[in-house]
């Protein structure tokens, strides 16, 4: 089972972080790991999930734990 982390001071599991990066439901989410990488408007650490949104795409999304900012892996 996918590790629980702080985000914005509440807790989430993959599939709720996923659900924060993309703004809907996804299908589903793999571990949530720490990104190699700072927040660029805060500074704070970032965490990154792997996720299905829909049955045909995989995204990889990166949020940061301190504020709003997050950013997906689509171009």
């Amino acid at each position: 089972m996918a590790e629980n982390r702080v985000v914005e001071g509440r807790m989430v599991t993959a599939v709720s972080l996923a659900e924060l990066i993309e703004g809907e439901d996804v299908m589903d989410a793999e571990s949530i790991v720490d990104a190699d990488r700072d927040c660029p408007e805060c500074g704070g650490d970032v965490l990154e999930v792997g996720y299905m949104p829909s049955i045909t795409e995989f995204v990889t999304g990166m949020k940061c734990q301190d504020c709003e900012w997050a950013t997906t892996d689509r171009e």
